[in-house]
Formats: C-alpha cells, structure tokens, sequence
C-alpha cells in the first residue's frame, strides 16, 4: 500500500480543512528526513568512490604498464592490497569501502601473477584461490559491500569447475561419462554458499540481505539451467525432476518466517514457474503433434495462470509475515 494515497484518502474522507491536513502529512513523517539518511548516504557515496577509485587505478595502471616493470608492477598491485586491508583496519567507517577496494586488489594481483608465470591451472582455480583469500576479508568487514562481489568470485570458480569437469554442455552426456554427479556437487556446492550467508549463520558472517539474494539468484540461475539441460535432452533425465524437487523445497523453506526473504522467494518461484512450463509444453509437444498453435495457446494461459498463482502466494505469505511481526 501508498502511504501517500493512504494519507489522501484519509483526509478526503474526513473532509480535513488545511490546518489538520498539514498536521495529518506531519503525523505520517513526510516532510521529515528518513531515519539513517545521512548514515546511508555516507556509505553509499564512499563506496561509489572506492569503485571510482579502483576503476582509476586499473586505468592508471593500464597507461603506465609498460614503465613500470615486473617488480614494479607486482609491488605496486601488493601495495594496494596491503594498504587497501590497513585503511580498512584503522578506519571501521570507511572500512566497507576499502575493504571492496582490497578485495579487487586480491583479483588483479592474482590475474597478473597467472599472466606472468604460466602455471596451467585451470580458470576456476584462479577464482577458486581468489575466494579462499577474500574470505577472512569479507568476514572482517562483515559488510554487503564485500560479500556481494564476493558471492560473484565463488559462484563463478563454481560455474567454471563445472565447465571444466562436464564439458561443454552437450546437452546431457559427454561420451560416455555421465556428468550428473558433477552437476549434483555444483547445485551442493551452492547451496551450502546460500545456507552459509543465510539468516542461520548472519551472526558470525555479518552478511546482509543483498548478499543473500544475490547468493540466490546465482544458485537458482544455475540450478534451473542445468535442470533445462536434463529436459530438453534426447529423453528426460533426472536431473530434470531433481531440479523441480530443490527448486520447490527452496520456496517452501523460504517461506517459514525465520528464512522469508521477498526478493529471494520471488526469485525462487520464478525458477520453479519456468521449469513447470517448460515441462508442459515439452510433454505436450510430443504428446499432441501438428497442433502447434493450439499448444502454444495452452502453454502461454498455463504460464500466465501459474505467474498469477504464485504472484498471489508471494504476497499472501509477506502478507502474513508483516502481520506477525506487527503482534509481536
């Protein structure tokens, strides 16, 4: 609901004169500077610097690459690190700023040292590496600003070891390896992320929501991917309803009160939306051939239906969640 409109609606029904209409739009706090606005404010401008910043040092780099040397440039990118990791140590309130400054710097520095000793590792490797070191930093930070684009590096090295160990996504098999167990050890390998930056553990990881929903959307952009691989293969493989089966248990747990988050349940419901219709209109097209516009026409009311369905459940469940949390 517009509390605005709300506000309005109010004063026209009691047929508030001038004076009570002001004191009405006081009582609702507009005209008032939100709680935290110049807190938030701060922070929001000292990280747009710190990625302003880092975006200028990598261009500054990038123009004196050439004078600069291999010690020169191996002392430089550790510099930035270690002063980078000091800044945010000595200054806790700029310490989300430098600390995603530092975490950038652990990327570059890591990149530049694959660039010059060829070692072979595989990419993921890189990213897996670049993870494990930016994880005691992002747990002293205990700030969205780092667990964020830290999410990003790990689902990433995750992306990038199942490419590695399953090929290149020849639907279903490669050869004769069946690679469903290594797409089962990815989907569980995001999942305990998730569970890792869920409410459970916020305590002693200091990860906020955006963390989360971004630990999210990853996992489920993954899931359901690889859950379409098994659909669309030759035949259905079970990959197909596994993904159906996580998909769904995700929205269920989201849902309980202690785990309810609206951007990661909305996501989540989305996710199990398109694996259900793409479901149906594969077993309509093989079941019902030459009827391709009709099908068409039942896949799209079947979509449109479940969108609303689970629109309607989304908002019941927030719905009963703010009333809850409005008793106690």
């Amino acid at each position: 609901m517009n509390l605005r409109l709300a506000v309005f609606d109010v004063a026209a029904a009691r047929q508030l004169g001038p004076a009570a209409r002001q004191r009405l739009l006081q009582l609702a706090g507009f005209g008032v500077e939100p709680t935290g606005l110049t807190v938030r404010l701060a922070q929001g401008v000292a990280v747009l610097a710190a990625a302003l910043g880092g975006l200028g040092l990598v261009m500054w780099i990038a123009a004196n690459w050439e004078s600069l040397g291999r010690l020169g440039r191996f002392a430089l990118l550790q510099g930035v690190v270690v002063a980078m990791g000091l800044g945010a140590w000595w200054r806790p309130a700029a310490r989300p700023a430098l600390g995603l400054l530092a975490l950038l710097g652990i990327g570059a520095l890591f990149a530049y040292f694959g660039q010059t000793y060829q070692s072979g590792a595989d990419p993921w490797q890189f990213f897996a590496v670049w993870a494990a070191l930016g994880l005691p930093l992002a747990l002293g930070v205990r700030s969205d600003v780092v667990w964020a684009p830290w999410v990003l590096v790990a689902m990433t090295g995750v992306s990038l070891w199942t490419h590695a160990n399953a090929g290149d996504f020849h639907w279903w098999r490669q050869g004769e390896i069946d690679t469903t167990p290594v797409y089962l050890a990815a989907w569980g390998m995001s999942i305990l992320l998730v569970l890792a930056l869920g409410p459970v553990w916020r305590r002693k990881t200091g990860a906020g929501p955006w963390a989360l929903r971004t630990s999210v959307t990853l996992a489920v952009a993954a899931i359901t991917f690889t859950a379409l691989i098994g659909l669309f293969a030759s035949r259905v493989e079970p990959l197909y309803g596994l993904g159906v089966l996580v998909v769904g248990a995700a929205a269920l747990l989201l849902s309980w009160r202690g785990h309810f988050d609206i951007f990661a349940l909305s996501a989540v419901a989305l996710a199990l939306d398109t694996l259900l219709v793409c479901g149906l209109a594969r077993w309509l097209f093989q079941a019902f051939r030459n009827e391709e516009i009709a099908l068409l026409l039942v896949t799209g009311l079947a979509a449109a239906g479940l969108l609303a369905a689970s629109v309607q459940w989304v908002m019941r469940v927030a719905r009963a969640h703010s009333a809850a949390g409005s008793a106690a």
